[in-house]
């Protein structure tokens, strides 16, 4: 039985739509699992200066990760395997886990030595704290991560390249696993440090996944000093890609550092929204983009512009509408949401108000997130890897430049920014200053897919003319999704008092379920193909037939 199961979560998924989907849905698991360690932190600690240490010391790793793993990322890799013989897949491979370790692992090994010295220096306000040792501890031990990160990306583009999906997708739960079970079980024993224990368990268990693949396709890597001319051409490939992601880090260090600076907490509730605006990311943005970037790959080398416009167009369609129908209904049941998921022990009213404000703020962009996934992956697959990384730097710099500028003249400012955190009802709250480093984020997540958007006609001429019908279709659904959503809160509210978990659960599935009625009668009313081919394959998937749709143009 045990083998009959492992076969089936092993098999390859062919069509496009249902990989998707598959995606989505274990996506879901891993979501709803970092909502519930996110939910166990906000219960144990709040958000305060212990959770802040906590965030802070991922930084450094995630820095690390962000500029020596993605020299030998997938995204690179994928497009070769795809296209060369098993023998180089297997030398390149090879060559791409031997220089994360070797160069990865000296890295670590020297920021681990110097650990005290950088964290100090970037966070200055955490040399005084009691818990500053066990701070440094817990950075030395997450600089394993990247290592064991790295090389789970290596083997991934096998699982990807083979289409096991299920496989690539469990991975990221495995890893949260890992991390309730440090908060749980660690934590009490060990202390800050024991969560870090939980999170490298969860890293090996997400490496481990993809190993039976690896080996069944005859590609476990061998360790050898690597060879410049096998891995050159994948670094020097790679490099654009690399800059763009540390140019995304980059922005996350430069606003944690600031919101360090802020006052005690604005790290842990600008964590907090990050964390739960990942999850309509992950569903909507990620899922598609995973699942479009090997077809993208394969077209792009075969030349055919056509059918690449067209697998491209009808991702990025549905993409665009769900986008624009969850940020409706997520500004509307914003409080809620935070409430039920975080709202336990020490995260209090004053906690949630602001994590919701600050959540409404970033799921703006979350169109323009999910676009910058997809269409980043579409340049990828056609060898034009410059474009992102640009693109990238001008949003970073807007974005980096307004937290900057807007912490440094927050005296003048304050005022602008309480009026502008009375729109979400927070106006009169102290910490609301983590609505600006939202905004930063918001204001250069916009323009970074706004360039994209604009450069994708170099490879995909007329994709951008076929956004126009979902983005059109999503708004009318979600002003009226939201609209029903928002007097129902409004009604129920002066009926149910919001004092229990209970009723606040309540309230909120009840609103959003009309909401989501609301969207889906306006979609069919509208005749949107996206929503309609959707109903279709979910219905085929109701009635268990093995006969799902692909990408089709509308």
């Amino acid at each position: 039985m045990v083998r009959g199961f492992l076969k089936r979560i092993a098999k390859p998924i062919r069509g496009l739509h249902q990989a998707a989907y598959l995606l989505a849905t274990l996506t879901l698991a891993s979501q709803a699992l970092a909502l519930v360690r996110d939910r166990t932190f906000a219960h144990v600690f709040g958000a305060s200066q212990t959770l802040d240490l906590y965030y802070a010391a991922f930084k450094v790793p995630d820095l690390v990760f962000t500029l020596v793993a993605s020299l030998v990322s997938a995204y690179v890799l994928i497009p070769r395997i795809t296209s060369d013989s098993h023998e180089e897949s297997h030398k390149i491979i090879s060559n791409a886990v031997s220089f994360l370790l070797i160069f990865g692992g000296s890295i670590s090994v020297v920021l681990a030595i110097m650990a005290p010295h950088v964290l100090f220096v970037i966070f200055p306000s955490f040399a005084s704290s009691p818990q500053a040792s066990s701070f440094v501890t817990l950075a030395r031990l997450l600089l394993l991560q990247p290592i064991l990160l790295g090389i789970s990306g290596i083997l991934a583009s096998v699982t990807q390249v083979h289409r096991r999906f299920v496989l690539y997708a469990l991975s990221p739960v495995l890893y949260n696993l890992g991390i309730i079970f440090g908060a749980l079980v660690f934590y009490p024993r060990f202390g800050l440090v024991g969560i870090g224990y939980g999170v490298i368990l969860g890293a090996v268990a997400y490496l481990a996944v993809h190993v039976p693949v690896v080996i069944n396709a005859k590609l476990m890597p061998k360790l050898q000093l690597p060879s410049w001319k096998i891995i050159g051409p994948v670094m020097r490939e790679s490099v654009p890609r690399t800059l763009a992601l540390g140019v995304n880090s980059a922005v996350i260090f430069v606003i944690t550092i600031l919101a360090a600076r802020a006052g005690s907490g604005i790290i842990a509730v600008f964590t907090f929204a990050t964390n739960l605006e990942a999850v309509p990311l992950a569903l909507i943005g990620s899922s598609y983009a995973v699942a479009a970037f090997p077809v993208l790959s394969e077209l792009s080398g075969s030349g055919n512009k056509k059918e690449f416009t067209r697998v491209l167009s009808a991702a990025a369609r549905n993409i665009v509408l769900w986008s624009v129908v969850v940020f409706g209904l997520a500004v509307v049941l914003r409080a809620h949401l935070v409430r039920v998921i975080l709202g336990s022990g020490n995260f209090n009213w004053h906690d949630t108000r602001l994590t919701a404000a600050a959540f409404a703020v970033l799921v703006i962009a979350l169109g323009a997130q999910a676009l910058i996934l997809l269409l980043s992956r579409a340049l990828y697959a056609s060898r034009q890897s410059w474009r992102p990384f640009i693109y990238q730097i001008v949003g970073g710099t807007v974005s980096i430049s307004t937290a900057t500028i807007g912490l440094y003249y927050l005296h003048r400012a304050t005022g602008t920014l309480n009026m502008f955190g009375s729109f979400l009802r927070v106006g009169d709250v102290s910490g609301n200053i983590v609505l600006l480093f939202a905004l930063a984020m918001v204001l250069g997540q916009l323009i970074t897919a706004g360039l994209l958007l604009w450069g994708i006609r170099v490879v995909a001429p007329g994709f951008g003319k076929t956004l126009v019908r979902p983005l059109r279709d999503g708004l009318l659904a979600t002003i009226g999704g939201g609209a029903f959503a928002y007097l129902t809160l409004t009604l129920m509210g002066n009926i149910v008092p919001l004092t229990t978990l209970a009723s606040v659960l309540t309230q909120g599935l009840v609103a959003g379920s009309i909401g989501a009625v609301v969207v889906a009668g306006i979609l069919i009313l509208l005749r949107n193909p996206d929503f309609l081919e959707m109903r279709d394959a979910l219905h085929r998937i109701i009635k268990k037939s093995n006969v799902l749709p692909t990408f089709g143009a509308s």
